[in-house]
């Protein structure tokens, strides 16, 4: 009889043990999640999980890592750039929450048809993708960008968001964000772009490394025109009080 009370004493002792660590470190997880998202509200994000990762894949095959990148301010990034990220990966930016349930159900659809996969990520949950995850998909990594997209769109602003985002993107093989994106390819600043140009980079986003703005093929021309059209539809982008 002791011996079975012995026993449970260990079993429950062994749960609740488990039980304060576990806790514990969900603790420390929203403390340091929240953290770090505060910190990036207020300061320049160098470096991201998809660049570290980049770096690595080229050292495995023998090359040199190459990062390409300068942040600049928003107020530093023409209005065309902006309107046309706007258009061609999320038009309903300004208005939602950090989640287009439109978007995510028309790209439910079409991959339904079996034709090439297309997301129905928001700019919002991008940005949280590309500043704090991994970029593989999975149901977890899915989950932990629902949650950094909630806390972004809580603690950062629109502004904030569209300029982390135009900062830390892929835009070409080793080239992250705007500004390095606009000397690389068209050999301006990112406040000389223009709307061409702008739409031209947007078109490419969704495969920075295997399209170049610089040399569009005849399916990327096509697309930049029906950017372009978008662009002069949508309501203009403002982030003015």
């Amino acid at each position: 009889m002791r011996k079975i009370k012995s026993k449970k004493h260990k079993n429950n002792s062994f749960i609740a043990k488990l039980s304060r660590f576990v806790g514990k470190l969900i603790l420390w997880f929203f403390i340091i999640s929240i953290s770090w998202v505060v910190l990036a509200r207020f300061l320049p994000v160098w470096v991201t999980p998809l660049m570290l990762i980049r770096s690595v894949e080229a050292i495995a095959d023998g090359e040199k890592p190459k990062i390409k990148k300068e942040w600049v301010s928003i107020d530093k990034i023409s209005p065309n750039m902006i309107q046309a990220v706007v258009a061609a990966e999320d038009n309903l930016f300004m208005s939602h929450n950090g989640f287009s349930f439109d978007a995510i159900e028309k790209a439910y659809k079409h991959n339904k048809k079996g034709k090439r996969i297309r997301g129905g990520s928001t700019i919002s949950q991008q940005t949280a993708k590309n500043v704090f995850l991994w970029p593989h998909r999975s149901w977890v990594r899915k989950g932990f960008e629902a949650y950094f997209t909630v806390l972004i769109e809580l603690v950062w602003s629109k502004k904030r968001i569209m300029e982390v985002y135009l900062n830390v993107i892929e835009m070409g093989d080793g080239i992250y964000g705007v500004q390095a994106a606009s000397k690389t390819y068209f050999n301006v600043n990112a406040s000389k772009l223009a709307n061409s140009q702008a739409a031209l980079i947007a078109v490419c986003l969704p495969n920075p490394r295997r399209y170049n703005p610089a040399k569009p093929s005849s399916y990327i021309q096509r697309r930049k025109n029906q950017i372009l059209s978008l662009m002069r539809k949508i309501e203009r982008v403002s982030f003015e009080d």
